[in-house]
């Protein structure tokens, strides 16, 4: 089975007609599916689960058993049969595209005064600054946030391991003493490989971290602290431009917080940032 997503809103059809093939958890699953229909984008695999009153792994089934592959192909299915947003009144195709980016990315920032939780935020920070050795990890485009993050607390003086590969990333993963912290980082918090790192270093003993767009998800669910930036933005397609937007600045706020916490330590490491920096600069 395989769903077709041509001619328009065929969404509630499809799952309407295939209703009848599930069962138990699976038919929750489905129901929870035909009542939000296009509010599915605002919704992590967590959350259905929830109103359904099952595990997320039924949600996961239930989607391919509708014919998809997971439930991020079935929320890109509602997406694109929700309404539409109002269009730029720019004619100018540049120009309309540089509105909607401009307030996507807005809307995103905006939102994580109220997402990022100031108590999480004061937690992670304090976490960093007693790690005697720090993960970052993250896949896809949040690696390169991931990245940007392993620089900055190498220069607060942090040490950190920011692995590319995502197979050294789930070993260095599974050796973390107890004393360390994994900080994974992912957009949906439904990324395997992030999320399975994150697990191994759970498992570890480490403290795990989560910066993510959403409060449940697969990665919040086994993390020891989640920071929540954003959430699922309004206009899709942009939303991966967006959510790093936000997941930069919770950096920066936890960056200036363990700062603010490490005092003469972290001003050590700074200096030497710049020392390098002016080192490589005409």
């Amino acid at each position: 089975m395989e769903f077709n997503s041509s001619g328009g809103r065929r969404l509630a059809a499809h799952v309407r007609a295939h209703l009848s093939e599930l069962r138990d958890a699976e038919a929750r699953v489905a129901q929870v599916v035909l009542d939000k229909g296009a509010e599915l984008v605002h919704l992590s695999v967590s959350d259905v689960a929830q109103l359904a009153g099952a595990a997320p792994s039924s949600v996961v089934r239930a989607c391919q058993r509708l014919g998809f592959r997971g439930y991020q192909e079935l929320k890109i299915a509602a997406a694109r049969e929700a309404p539409a947003s109002p269009p730029s009144s720019e004619a100018d195709p540049a120009a309309r595209a540089l509105a909607e980016t401009v307030r996507s990315a807005r809307e995103a920032l905006d939102g994580l005064a109220s997402t990022l939780a100031l108590d999480a935020l004061r937690d992670a920070a304090a976490a960093l600054d007693t790690a005697p050795r720090v993960l970052v990890v993250g896949a896809g485009l949040s690696g390169a946030v991931a990245l940007d993050t392993a620089y900055r607390l190498r220069a607060l003086g942090c040490v950190v391991d920011a692995p590319a590969d995502p197979l050294t990333a789930q070993l260095a993963a599974g050796l973390l003493p107890p004393s360390a912290v994994c900080l994974a980082i992912s957009h949906t918090g439904a990324t395997r490989t992030t999320v399975d790192a994150a697990r191994r270093a759970r498992t570890a003993g480490a403290t795990v971290l989560a910066l993510t767009s959403y409060a449940r998800s697969p990665l919040s669910e086994i993390s020891t602290r989640t920071l929540v930036a954003g959430g699922q933005d309004r206009i899709f397609g942009l939303e991966t431009v967006a959510s790093r937007l936000a997941h930069l600045a919770a950096v920066d706020a936890l960056c200036q917080t363990l700062l603010a916490v490490r005092g003469a330590e972290a001003d050590k490491g700074l200096a030497m940032s710049s020392d390098v920096t002016a080192d490589h600069t005409y």
